[in-house]
């Protein structure tokens, strides 16, 4: 997140406005509902998780067992079964 000095972005009535509120101090103004990106998006770990659960979801359905894939993935037992049991439905 950078700083944006407002005298130089927002119009000048409406920076008198703020001021009215604040002044001299740092405020933060947050993004919109619809524009802010889910967690994981920027850094790409958020497709990262999901590759790893579908392949997780594939080996299951052809036979490994679940503490095969923990010890393969890292996982405790019951992470496994979630993964393997959001994907069913």
């Amino acid at each position: 997140m950078k700083y944006v000095k407002a005298n130089e972005t927002l119009p000048e009535d409406l920076l008198k406005e703020i001021q009215k509120y604040v002044q001299g101090e740092l405020l933060y103004i947050p993004k919109q509902k619809g524009v802010r990106k889910k967690w994981g998006e920027n850094s790409g770990y958020r497709n990262h998780l999901i590759c790893r659960n579908d392949e997780i979801y594939k080996k299951y359905n052809q036979g490994t067992t679940i503490e095969q894939l923990s010890i393969q993935y890292s996982l405790s037992c019951d992470s496994i079964k979630k993964i393997v049991y959001s994907k069913k439905s």
